[in-house]
């Protein structure tokens, strides 16, 4: 009787145990599933080159053009003593983020290419040392940040990097996007060479460059911007459990972290998963914190000649899409070299802004309903309130909730206010849509 009580104490201590952690899980989690809108920043060297090397306009993302047109590390870094962005203003960049409607920030404080933006002991590859800017480009960023209440994240590379030695690189081979007269020996050289294309990345191991270089900067990353609310981890190319498992120990520093699931898989899930440049089906990652991030054209870093830009009724619609089914939107910006953003970029915010002053509540701390989704729109929850966002305004009048089990009190347009009259699962609703792009109807409900 005594050993049966006492294993019974142990599993009410375990499962207390276990409950304690979810709580501080929820505790730590909750003002991120609450921000469902966020600004991804692709910021770097890359920038200066704008997408063009040699004369020649390069292939796939601007931040991967070093990788894509197999530029030398010594060529790569002397483009670093053209970089001067003496137009940034970090209160500016904050101020438009939080204009529109967002809650966070994540800035790439070392993409691939190994720069770092910020003044880093662990190498000399950095905006402080090696540009004639010369200043950290975070520690603004961090004030403007604390001005504005807007939480701010970290994008770190922690396996690839073409510059620092012994840093991985992604094992794509052949040289892209122009006619480069070494390429078929470049090609070759990578092949044996897993994947590095210059001698110069290959004078350490990566267990070196894990200790010498990740590790140093992940820990001065937490240790000197104050509080950081996310890390966003990138690409685990060579990672190994035990690279990963020195990177995971530095979160300590940073109790309340939030982090994804790019660190190393399956065995470093993090807290969120990542699909990029896409929205899941409804239901696909139920249960799980998620966040789509996504290009406003087609490049993270900044590349002159990308004109693909997505229409302002594309991107608020893609925040409605991912906020009903229970995800979060990271939505990229890729600055000029000068420190500015683009115009196009601008002027979608702006949009967007304006949009959510009107509609926000009806995206922020919501979550997915119950209901399938309906032909004409989306729809969020929010307590006892349901948020229907209408894209194809019905030519009747008549808005039916689809499946809708509970009795409806009341039901309003959040543009105006104007109250609508109801009958059972119909929203009876004016001529004209309030807003072309998505109106909404606020419903509350009986539960």
């Amino acid at each position: 009787m005594k050993k049966l009580t006492l294993i019974l104490f142990a599993c009410l201590c375990s499962l207390q145990t276990l409950s304690a952690q979810d709580i501080t899980r929820d505790q730590r989690m909750q003002w991120w599933r609450e921000a469902r809108f966020g600004m991804f920043i692709h910021w770097g060297v890359y920038a200066q080159l704008a997408g063009v090397y040699d004369g020649h306009e390069i292939n796939k993302a601007g931040e991967w053009i070093m990788n894509r047109g197999k530029i030398p590390v010594a060529a790569y870094q002397q483009v670093a003593k053209q970089f001067n962005p003496v137009k940034y203003n970090a209160d500016e960049w904050v101020r438009m983020a939080k204009d529109a409607g967002m809650k966070y920030i994540v800035i790439t404080a070392k993409h691939h290419d190994g720069f770092a933006l910020f003044n880093t002991k662990a190498s000399k590859w950095n905006v402080v040392n090696a540009t004639p800017y010369g200043k950290d480009l975070l520690q603004p960023l961090v004030a403007a940040c604390k001005k504005y209440n807007m939480k701010l994240g970290f994008y770190y590379s922690q396996a690839q990097d073409w510059n620092n030695p012994g840093g991985a690189v992604n094992r794509k081979v052949t040289s892209e996007g122009w006619l480069n007269p070494d390429s078929a020996k470049i090609d070759a050289y990578t092949k044996d060479h897993d994947g590095h294309w210059d001698p110069a990345q290959e004078t350490a191991t990566f267990a070196q460059y894990i200790d010498r270089v990740a590790v140093p900067q992940v820990k001065e990353l937490l240790s000197n911007y104050g509080d950081v609310a996310v890390l966003w981890w990138d690409t685990p190319t060579n990672m190994t459990d035990d690279a990963a498992q020195k990177l995971n120990a530095l979160l300590k520093l940073q109790p309340n972290i939030i982090t994804n699931d790019r660190l190393k898989r399956p065995n470093f899930p993090g807290d969120t998963k990542t699909p990029e440049q896409k929205i899941p089906k409804a239901g696909e990652l139920d249960g799980s914190d998620w966040e789509t991030c996504m290009t406003m054209n087609g490049t993270w870093g900044f590349k002159s000649w990308d004109d693909k830009w997505k229409s302002n009724e594309t991107l608020i619609r893609n925040l409605i899409d991912i906020a009903s089914k229970g995800g979060n939107y990271l939505l990229n910006i890729g600055p000029k070299a000068d420190g500015t953003f683009p115009e196009q970029s601008i002027n979608s915010l702006k949009t967007i802004g304006s949009w959510m002053k009107v509609n926000g509540e009806a995206i922020y701390a919501t979550h997915a309903t119950t209901l399938p989704q309906p032909a004409w729109g989306r729809t969020t929850q929010k307590g006892d309130f349901l948020y229907l966002f209408v894209f194809n305004w019905p030519q009747d009048g008549k808005l039916v909730i689809p499946e809708m089990k509970q009795s409806i009190v009341s039901a309003q347009l959040l543009a105006g206010g104007s109250k609508l009259k109801t009958e059972g699962s119909t929203i009876q609703l004016p001529a004209k849509a309030p807003d072309a792009i998505a109106s909404v109807v606020k419903v509350q409900i009986k539960r």
